[in-house]
């Protein structure tokens, strides 16, 4: 998968969470949600990536997470990962 990818489908999950939540839904609207963040981060980890340079195999083998602590930690926004 590529950024695109990864951000199409968050905004997916976020329509699909809000038809959820407008039926009263709301443990599976949380699950989505959940998962539309994590796609988002992923997303944006991607960027860190150029086209044509050797990525970090250590940072591509701890994107395939679906921790979201872990996520964060590898985006640099530790201050909102909960320990």
């Amino acid at each position: 998968m590529n950024r695109n990818d990864f951000q199409q489908l968050a905004e997916i999950r976020v329509k699909e969470a809000k038809v959820l939540l407008d039926n009263q839904c709301f443990d599976g609207a949380y699950y989505l949600l959940g998962y539309a963040v994590e796609c988002a981060l992923k997303s944006s980890i991607s960027k860190q990536f150029k086209e044509h340079d050797f990525p970090n195999l250590q940072t591509v083998k701890d994107s395939y997470t679906h921790n979201l602590h872990k996520l964060l930690v590898i985006h640099n926004l530790r201050r909102f990962a909960i320990y």
